[in-house]
């Protein structure tokens, strides 16, 4: 028989609405050159409506585009929302890929306007003529000088101004399977390739990062993600933020060590989150600093040094805690918190244990198997196979593009390009990508407990 209960879309409209009828007073913090800006929700709620007016106004057709090259800031997240509710596509742009590469994707995405933040303008004025279907350009003022007036032309927009001219709308219901964002791999071997996220895969992918086995953000949070927004969906923390109420504290394009600890301690940040490349910079700045306010330090991208989390933990009292995914996993697909039938283990075995990538997350599957044979391999800690997922919020395919074949399995998995073991707990070690193995005296080496020691090393 079948169940009987409503069929309500899954759709963003709705975690925006809450967010502008429930917490009108919550704040969005953006550090910028000359201070920092806070706006309510009520505020940049508003705002977010009146750019999907201006989005009608500018003639974006009805799935169009709309592509973003910009920093962590309240603008950007006004950009993550109105698209997506007019029924449009967010497209955010990689800041740090190669020219060659940013022309591909605004032209394979089929982009109908960019929204550009003026600090990073230059690194995209000079392929402008490249773009085969941008029509309008949109420059934000975030501080830096704009470009010079003399090359700016007739379709380049002021977002206040823009903004200001336009009228709010009501969002359209948009069917849950409907795109809603998208975003391109790193592109370390070819072309970027292109996720498309449904409406549906990024409201389950919130629930999931609001979990308290994951990341469990909340409404008493003051969530810092440092992790940028155009890079695997901010973790998911900017939906998720909206989504529960939670203050953000977007850091802008200052991410040095200073500006991002005096952000963890004057905002009295709860939740930080970006990569490990980041926290080695700011474990010193702590020192001396009252950073109480943190719960967690989610961190990923790649490999957790066990040196890095233990100083973390010596520093603040608890650990960095390593999570996992892909731009393809929306990304969050797993996280390493310790069970509690573990508690009983030393100091030592947990550090051990961290640096694991985790178990995964509620709604998500996975596998480690034999790539020549498929066979699933053992829950030994030493069996090591490529780690395949799926579920909900996990890519079946890439946006238009031939290579797909090659990362999905024939029964529907993606093929992560990880190499992983799994002990008898569950918990998932990546030992390598498959493109990065060493081979020494005829053995396998990992290049991530290779990294692990050299960091560990004083």
């Amino acid at each position: 028989m079948d169940g009987l209960m409503m069929d309500v879309p899954l759709s963003l409209s709705h975690i925006f609405n809450r967010a502008e009828h429930l917490f009108p007073d919550k704040e969005v913090v953006t550090a910028t050159p000359t201070g920092r800006e806070r706006i309510s929700y009520g505020q940049w709620a508003e705002r977010t409506r009146r750019l999907g007016g201006a989005l009608d106004d500018l003639g974006i057709t009805s799935d169009g585009r709309v592509a973003t090259f910009s920093w962590n800031t309240a603008r950007h997240l006004e950009l993550y929302f109105a698209p997506p509710c007019t029924g449009r596509v967010a497209h955010t742009l990689n800041l740090r890929l190669f020219p060659d590469q940013l022309t591909y994707i605004v032209n394979h995405a089929e982009d109908e306007v960019i929204f550009l933040d003026q600090s990073v303008a230059g690194l995209l004025w000079p392929l402008m003529d490249q773009f085969e279907t941008v029509r309008h350009v949109v420059l934000m003022d975030d501080g830096a000088p704009p470009p010079d007036p003399a090359e700016i032309g007739p379709d380049v927009h002021d977002y206040e101004e823009l903004i200001a001219d336009a009228s709010p709308v009501d969002w359209m219901s948009v069917e849950e399977n409907r795109a809603g964002s998208m975003m391109y791999t790193s592109g370390t071997t070819g072309n970027p390739k292109g996720v498309v996220y449904s409406h549906r895969s990024m409201v389950l992918h919130t629930f999931g990062v609001m979990m308290a086995d994951t990341i469990g953000v909340c409404e008493r949070d003051v969530v810092l993600p440092v992790v940028p927004m155009f890079h695997a969906n901010a973790w998911g923390l900017a939906h998720a933020g909206v989504a529960t109420g939670a203050t953000l504290v977007m850091p802008g394009a200052d991410l040095s060590p200073v500006a991002l600890a005096k952000l963890i301690e004057e905002e009295r940040v709860t939740v930080a989150a970006g990569v490990p490349t980041i926290w080695m910079g700011v474990l010193p700045e702590l020192a001396g600093r009252d950073v109480s306010a943190l719960r967690s330090i989610p961190c990923g991208g790649s490999a957790v040094p066990r040196s890095l989390s233990e100083g973390y933990r010596e520093q603040t009292g608890m650990p960095i805690l390593q999570a996992w995914g892909m731009t393809e996993t929306s990304p969050i697909a797993a996280v390493c918190h310790i069970k509690s039938t573990l508690d009983h283990l030393d100091d030592e075995a947990k550090a051990d244990l961290r640096t694991s990538v985790g178990l995964v997350a509620p709604g998500v599957d996975f596998r480690v198997v034999n790539p020549e044979s498929g066979d699933e391999l053992l829950w030994d800690g030493e069996s090591r196979g490529e780690l395949q997922v799926q579920g909900p919020w996990v890519a079946r395919t890439y946006y238009n593009d031939e290579r797909a074949a090659e990362s999905f399995t024939d029964d529907g998995w993606l093929r992560t390009g990880d190499v992983a073991t799994v002990n008898s707990e569950g918990y998932i070690s990546l030992v390598d990508r498959t493109k990065d193995l060493i081979k020494s005296g005829g053995e396998w080496v990992s290049s991530v407990e290779l990294e692990n020691e050299i960091m560990a090393h004083p």
